[in-house]
C-alpha cells in the first residue's frame, strides 16, 4: 500500500502487517473532555464512511461502550503530540485511533482518514501516521474585486475543498465588494457581500478550522472609492497621474497627509471588522505607485517616500490595534526601504509577495528574519493574466516560497489568486495551484516532488483516472509552446487583449510558435472525453475547460492574423471567422461566469472581451 496518494503527503507514514476491515456495526467514539468540539469532525467522517465504504456508524461520546464496537476513536489529549495542529492516526486489525492535542488535529486526522477511505474502501491498511505542518498559517487569498464576486455556494464549496487539504486561512481581497451601510455608492453595482453573508461564511469556515481573515485596502488600490465625488478629495492625485505603470486618468491611492484618509479607514474598520471572528486584519498598502506624485510631493521630497509611507502605515496600524486585531500588510513598499524595516512594530505581520518562479524569497526573507518582524511568504497560483494558468511557473513559485519561508522562519504561507484584467480564468483552473500550495505549505519535504497532476485529479476533480488533472496541468503549460516568456502573464492572454498593432511588436512571437501551440492545445483537450469526474459540477468543469482551450486557440489565431495582416479580401474573410469565434466565446463566457459568480463585475470583465471582438470590425 506504499503507493497510496494523499494530499498533502503526511510527514511520517509507517505501514504494518494486516488490515482493518470495516464492519457495519461499529461506532465513532468521541474521547474528549468537550466532545461537542468534535461533533462536526465526526459528522464529516460519517459522510466519508457512507460515501466510500457504504456503511453508517453512529457517533457516541465517551469510552464507556464495548471495546469490540469501537470502530474509530477520536481522542483529544493535551500534550499527546509534538505540535499544536499535529495528530497521530493509527490503524490496526482491531480499529482506528486518532489522537491530537486539540480538536483541529483530530479534524486533520479525519481529513487524512477520509482520503484513505476514498482509495481503499472497507479494507484499510494497517499503518501509523505522525503528522504536523511546517507553517502554522496556510492560507489562500482569492480576489473578489477584479471582477468576480463568487456566490455563497461557490465559496462554501471552495472552503470544503481547501479544508480537506488542511488549508486553515482564507482571505477575500476586497476593494469595493462589501456592502458598507455608510458607503453605499462604492458597491452599488458590485453584487457585494452583505454583513449577514460574511457572518455565515465566517461560521462555515470556523467549523472547518479555517480562519476567515478580513482584507480591505485602506491606502492604495482605492480607485473604486476615489472616483466618486464624495471621496475624490482624499486622493493623492484626484485627476490621475504618471506612474511607473504608465499614465492613469483616475485616482489610485489615498493621500497619506490628509486627516480624512484616516477617518475613512476608521469608518471602514468600524463597519467591516465586527463581522469577522479572526483577530487578524489585512490592510493591503501595496503598490503605492502614485505616492509623491500629487499632494504629498513636497513631503516626499523633504522626508523621502519611505518615511511618508511608513508614517501613514503606522497610523493605520494603531487603528487596527485599537480594535483588537493584528495587522497584516504587503511588504513590497517597505522592502524598497530596508533601512526602515527595523522600525516596524513587532506585532505586525509582513506579507512578502512575488509571483515568478525566481522571486527573491531568499533575499527578502533574510531581511525580515534579521529584523525580527514576523512575515508570511506569499506566492500565487499564476492563473491571472493567463486564462489557463502557467503550471511550470506556479510550481516553481510555490516551491520557492515554501523552501525559503522555512529557511527564514516565516510564520505563514499565503497562496494568492488574483483576477487582474477581467478575471477570465475559471475557478477550476486554480485548483492545481491551490493543491500544490496546500501540500508544500503543510510539509515541504514530503510534498516537494508530489505528483500534483494525479493528486489534483483525484482530490480536486474527483477523477481517479488522472485524466482531468493531467489536462489541467498540461493546458496550463500551453504558454511555453509559444517560445515567448512574459512577466506575471502569459503571452496568449496578451494576444487576446492587445490590439493587432501591439501584437506585431511582441518580441520573439512568430507563426511557427503559434502553430506549435495550436497543435499542443488540440492534443491536450483530446483527452477530455476520457475524464471521469465524480462531481456534481462535472459538466460545468468540462464546459469551463473547453472554453479555456477555445480562448487559447483564439489567441493563437488572433496572433497569426496580426502577424500576417496584409489587407485585402483574405484579411476581411479571416476577420469574419475570428469575429464569429469571438461571438461564440463571449456567449459561453456569459454562461460559465454566472454559474459560479454574482452578476456584479461581469459588465466590466465582458467589456474587455467585447473590445477584442469589435476589433475585427475595423477597416
Amino acid at each position: 500500500m506504499e503507493n497510496l496518494l494523499l494530499l498533502p503527503t503526511p510527514r511520517h507514514v509507517l505501514f504494518s502487517q494486516g488490515k482493518f476491515t470495516l464492519a457495519a456495526d461499529r461506532l465513532i467514539v468521541l474521547d474528549s473532555a468537550d466532545p461537542q468540539t468534535l461533533r462536526f469532525t465526526a459528522s464529516r467522517l460519517q459522510w466519508a464512511l457512507r460515501d466510500y465504504a457504504g456503511i453508517t456508524w453512529e457517533i457516541v461520546a465517551g469510552t464507556a461502550v464495548p471495546r469490540q464496537r469501537m470502530g474509530v476513536t477520536l481522542s483529544v489529549v493535551p500534550g499527546s503530540v509534538c505540535h499544536p495542529q499535529g495528530y497521530e492516526l493509527t490503524i490496526t486489525e482491531d480499529g482506528i485511533h486518532a489522537v491530537a492535542n486539540a480538536p483541529v488535529g483530530i479534524f486533520y486526522a479525519v481529513m487524512t482518514l477520509s482520503q484513505l477511505l476514498s482509495q481503499c474502501g472497507r479494507d484499510l491498511p494497517a499503518l501509523r501516521i505522525r503528522d504536523w505542518p511546517d507553517f502554522p498559517h496556510r492560507g489562500v487569498m482569492l480576489d473578489i474585486s477584479r471582477d468576480k464576486v463568487p456566490t455563497m455556494e461557490t465559496l462554501f464549496s471552495l472552503v470544503d475543498l481547501l479544508a480537506s487539504w488542511k488549508v486553515n486561512q482564507l482571505q477575500l481581497y476586497m476593494e469595493h465588494t462589501f456592502a458598507y451601510r455608510n458607503h453605499p455608492q462604492v458597491w452599488a453595482e458590485a453584487s457585494p457581500f452583505t454583513g449577514e453573508e460574511v457572518l455565515a461564511l465566517d461560521a462555515y469556515c470556523r467549523e472547518r478550522f479555517v480562519e476567515l481573515v478580513p482584507y480591505q485596502n485602506v491606502f492604495s488600490h482605492m480607485t473604486r472609492w476615489l472616483v466618486h465625488d464624495r471621496y475624490r478629495h482624499l486622493a493623492e492625485c484626484p485627476t490621475g497621474c504618471e506612474t511607473s505603470w504608465g499614465y492613469f486618468d483616475t485616482p489610485l491611492s489615498l493621500c497619506p497627509l490628509d486627516p480624512g484618509s484616516l477617518d475613512l479607514a476608521r469608518s471602514i474598520f468600524d463597519e467591516l471588522l465586527p463581522h469577522f471572528s479572526s483577530r487578524y486584519c489585512n490592510v493591503g498598502c501595496d503598490e503605492t505607485v502614485d505616492l509623491g506624485q500629487g499632494r504629498s510631493r513636497e513631503a516626499v521630497e523633504t522626508y523621502g517616500a519611505g518615511r511618508v509611507y511608513l508614517d501613514f502605515l503606522l497610523k493605520i496600524y494603531h487603528e487596527v490595534q485599537a480594535r483588537g486585531r493584528t495587522m497584516l500588510f504587503w511588504g513590497d513598499i517597505i522592502m524598497e526601504h530596508p533601512d526602515l524595516v527595523p522600525e516596524l512594530p513587532r506585532d505586525v505581520i509582513v506579507l512578502e509577495w512575488g509571483y515568478e518562479a525566481d522571486h527573491p524569497f531568499d533575499e527578502h526573507g533574510e531581511v525580515f528574519a534579521a529584523s525580527g518582524v514576523p512575515f508570511f511568504v506569499c506566492p500565487g497560483t499564476s492563473t491571472w493574466n493567463t486564462v489557463a494558468g502557467r503550471t511550470e511557473n506556479a510550481i516553481g513559485n510555490l516551491r520557492n516560497a515554501a523552501e525559503n519561508g522555512l529557511k527564514y522562519g516565516a510564520v505563514g504561507f499565503l497562496n494568492t489568486d488574483w483576477g487582474d484584467n477581467g478575471h477570465w480564468q475559471p475557478l477550476p483552473v486554480s485548483y492545481l495551484g491551490y493543491a500544490y500550495g496546500a501540500a508544500v505549505s503543510w510539509t515541504y519535504e514530503t510534498n516537494r516532488d508530489l505528483d500534483i497532476s494525479q493528486a489534483v485529479s483525484v482530490y480536486a476533480f474527483c477523477d481517479a483516472t488522472g485524466t482531468m488533472g493531467r489536462i489541467a496541468y498540461d493546458l496550463g503549460n500551453a504558454y511555453r509552446e509559444t517560445g515567448v516568456t512574459l512577466f506575471n502573464a502569459s503571452v496568449l492572454f496578451h494576444l487576446l487583449q492587445m490590439t493587432s498593432e501591439k501584437i506585431a511588436e511582441i518580441g520573439g512571437l512568430d507563426e511557427k510558435g503559434l502553430h506549435r501551440t495550436l497543435d499542443y492545445i488540440d492534443g491536450v483537450v483530446s483527452f477530455l472525453p476520457s475524464a471521469q469526474m465524480q462531481r456534481s459540477d462535472a459538466d460545468l468543469i468540462r464546459r469551463e475547460f473547453v472554453w479555456t482551450a477555445g480562448m487559447l486557440r483564439h489567441a493563437c489565431r488572433r496572433g497569426l492574423w496580426a502577424l500576417g495582416r496584409a489587407g485585402g479580401d483574405e484579411d476581411v474573410a479571416l476577420r469574419k471567422v475570428l469575429a464569429e469565434d469571438a461571438r461564440q466565446l463571449v456567449a459561453e463566457f456569459h454562461e460559465i461566469w454566472h454559474a459560479r459568480n454574482r452578476p456584479g463585475g461581469f459588465k466590466d470583465s465582458l467589456a474587455r472581451m467585447e473590445k477584442m471582438r469589435r476589433g475585427y470590425e475595423g477597416d
